[in-house]
């Protein structure tokens, strides 16, 4: 018999600090998150039950202009954050992150954890259990190709809601899309 699962679920979204091509970050500068959005999905009730923006402030590089207009996050929003460290301990205790499916759209905020675990030498805050719902929801849809998150709503014929690139946004949107394939599962109607 396998391990139990909880019924809640972390959907996950970060938001790391970054550079517009060719731009490079300066010598010594990772790069490194600073937003963590989480919504808490409750699975027996199909609903979102907390939605919460984390902010950390960077260790090792600045916010550039780019990030900015990207995510509109500012130097100074994550100045006033916690630490990644901080973070971390945040979701293992508060969010019980080892005990619950961490759900992301794409690898990408996974391996952003793993890194900055290493780079910063703290504990990962996951357990082994991730679900990639960028590439379920591909293949569940037949398509020939992994969509964007905000591409998928679309596919659905949902709107996004509040700022695309920011970590609890971005989470909350993911949720729906997660909430809606496993409301059309459990229907049996077609995705």
């Amino acid at each position: 018999m396998g391990r139990k699962l909880d019924s809640n679920v972390l959907v996950i979204d970060v938001e790391s600090t970054c550079w517009e091509k060719p731009e490079k970050p300066a010598e010594g500068e990772l790069s490194e998150i600073i937003e963590v959005g989480i919504a808490v999905v409750d699975t027996r009730k199909l609903e979102i039950v907390e939605n919460v923006s984390i902010l950390i402030k960077p260790q090792t590089s600045k916010v550039s202009k780019f990030c900015t207009k990207l995510t509109t996050l500012t130097q100074e929003q994550v100045d006033q954050g916690i630490t990644y460290q901080q973070a971390a301990t945040q979701l293992s205790k508060q969010y019980q992150s080892k005990d619950r499916l961490f759900v992301s759209w794409g690898d990408y905020d996974r391996k952003m954890f793993e890194r900055n675990c290493r780079d910063f030498d703290v504990e990962y805050p996951f357990g082994s259990r991730h679900l990639n719902l960028k590439s379920l929801f591909s293949l569940l849809h037949g398509l020939k190709h992994e969509l964007g998150m905000d591409s998928a709503l679309q596919h659905l014929g949902m709107k996004l809601e509040g700022v695309h690139h920011r970590g609890n946004d971005d989470a909350r949107n993911i949720a729906r899309i997660f909430l809606h394939t496993i409301g059309k599962f459990r229907s049996g109607i077609a995705l």
